[in-house]
């Protein structure tokens, strides 16, 4: 049985795009949709038994038509050609209240032949050209929907952390007997695993995070488990297999050195045992690039602009059609001297570009007698106070909270 994961689409980030004039929709949208193709047409091509997509099918909790059209379009391709597609609901499709429907379950409502929608835990039986195969869901899932106010109340975060904890893993463990041992069996989840590298998903979580612990999600039942919210692609463990996808195209810099694709599973017999293994593949997809050069200009530079535009030029063939920022570094004495046209002039092969400009200023900054270095950080809130012309109650209070951040920090540092 021949299985395609992967996750953390993400229609709708328009983050470094243009205007497409061909098409009128942002060329970001269509990088997207790019990727999602590579996926849909090694599906078909390579007729695979299933299609799994753990979690994040668009960037806003209510995405907009075109970007529900496009998607709609392509789990159409895989259902009409016989490929059943698994859909998962990840923290990103959920909307902003209880009882309003997520973008995805459209598929279910309409009762589309061969696309299954998992907005809560479940167990699902999907029938397939090489048999029956079984997918124990854990889709995101809010705090509220786990704990109620009264289990919550008086409790810290790093106790109801645990607490959401004990009770993600009773439903994993509740579905696990529920299992056919004799089907291919597969977890599919969306969550955080302690210890996963993290990417840009940091940045553009919505609500509290809650993990769950490797322990917590491995099982000799399951032959593979598919996980989706993380967008780093990794292997958390082998055997059985705990793996994430990945986002399928890097949203920012924080994703520039990552490849992005999906995997491709399957599960056999062990020719020996007669027991079912799952070896598993990752398949890079296409996708539009970032790159981040780096200029440090030193004070004795007499021409800062060609040195600039030399290292540009020294990476014209990874340039074209990028996502470029250009970090330079220089001298304030130097700053007047940037011939900012030239710069612009010479990244016009870019799909898109930044500039930004790390002035190293010689006077350092002063707090009353004292520079930055070598004031407190509790004095110097206590001399910008004294400087803003702060009352003497507000300063209190402020010094009160800022004492306690401050302690805080330390705590979490040590």
């Amino acid at each position: 049985m021949k299985i395609l994961h992967f996750a953390d689409l993400h229609l709708g980030v328009e983050t470094y795009g243009r205007i497409d004039p061909a098409t009128g929709l942002s060329s970001r949208l269509l990088d997207f949709l790019s990727a999602l193709d590579q996926v849909v047409n090694y599906a078909l091509e390579n007729i695979v038994d299933l299609v799994l997509f753990c979690g994040d099918a668009y960037k806003s909790r209510e995405p907009n038509q075109t970007q529900q059209r496009e998607f709609a379009k392509r789990i159409s391709r895989l259902s009409t050609n016989g490929i059943p597609v698994f859909l998962l609901t990840g923290n990103h499709d959920l909307p902003n209240a209880i009882g309003r429907a997520t973008a995805t379950e459209i598929f279910h409502t309409l009762a589309i032949e061969g696309v299954y929608v998992s907005n809560r835990p479940d167990i699902y039986r999907i029938p397939t050209n090489s048999g029956v195969i079984q997918i124990a869901s854990l889709p995101w899932l809010r705090r509220s929907a786990l704990l109620s106010k009264e289990e919550t109340k008086n409790l810290n975060l790093n106790q109801i952390n645990d607490k959401l904890q004990e009770v993600l893993t009773s439903i994993i463990t509740a579905n696990i007997s529920k299992l056919d041992p004799t089907l291919p069996t597969i977890l599919a989840a969306h969550v955080w695993v302690s210890g996963a590298k993290a990417g840009s998903e940091a940045s553009m979580t919505i609500g509290q995070e809650h993990v769950l612990l490797l322990s917590n999600i491995t099982h000799p039942t399951f032959d593979y488990t598919a996980l989706g919210h993380i967008h780093k692609h990794q292997v958390l463990q082998n055997s059985p297999p705990v793996v994430y996808a990945g986002s399928l195209e890097r949203l920012n810099f924080s994703e520039e050195a990552d490849d992005k694709g999906f995997y491709v599973v399957e599960i056999k017999p062990d020719k020996e045992t007669g027991k079912r293994q799952a070896s598993f593949d990752f398949h890079q997809v296409t996708g539009r690039r970032f790159l981040t050069i780096n200029v440090d200009i030193e004070s004795e530079d007499t021409d800062p602009t060609s040195t600039v535009l030399k290292a540009i030029t020294e990476r014209e063939n990874d340039v074209r059609e990028a996502i470029v920022r250009v970090n330079i570094s220089l001298p304030a004495t130097l700053e007047g001297q940037l011939r900012d046209n030239d710069i612009r002039s010479a990244l016009k092969e870019a799909h898109y570009f930044t500039t930004a400009k790390d002035v190293k200023r010689e006077v350092r900054l002063r707090l009353g007698k004292y520079t930055a270095e070598e004031i407190t950080p509790l004095d110097a809130l206590k001399a910008y106070l004294e400087s803003k012309k702060t009352t003497p109650e507000r300063t209190k209070t402020l010094l009160s909270y800022g004492e306690r951040l401050i302690q805080e920090q330390r705590v979490k540092q040590e």
